[in-house]
């Protein structure tokens, strides 16, 4: 990874780790609502977890790494489960994309830190 990539996928690996601890807390609140309130969190999750795979499209552009790919897919998994009616099984395939991008972030620090950029 080149350092232009690396600032790029710090970067974008920051921003997409908070949404994904937003969408997993949503996840978690949605999970103990009664089924009479469940349609209104289900649809704001549904838009965040539509922004965060944008972003993921716009990160694999930007700051192209194999990681990204397999994020964008437990994403999908994440949006498949909610476009089923499966929200409560969402969490998991959003821990796991997280974890991904978390290991970008890693992965982009440690060139920055190398580089004495960080």
């Amino acid at each position: 990874m080149q350092i232009d990539q690396a600032i790029k996928a710090f970067s974008q690996s920051e921003k997409l780790k908070t949404g994904l601890i937003w969408a997993n807390q949503i996840v978690e609140a949605y999970v103990a609502l009664p089924d009479s309130e469940k349609p209104g969190a289900e649809r704001i999750l549904k838009i965040l977890v539509g922004m965060i795979a944008s972003e993921i499209h716009i990160a694999k552009n930007a700051a192209p790494h194999d990681i990204w790919l397999e994020a964008e897919k437990d994403l999908n998994t994440a949006q498949v489960m909610l476009n089923s009616g499966a929200g409560h099984d969402t969490g998991h395939h959003l821990t796991q994309a997280l974890s991904k991008i978390t290991t970008i972030g890693q992965q982009s620090m440690t060139i920055l830190v190398e580089q004495g950029l960080l």
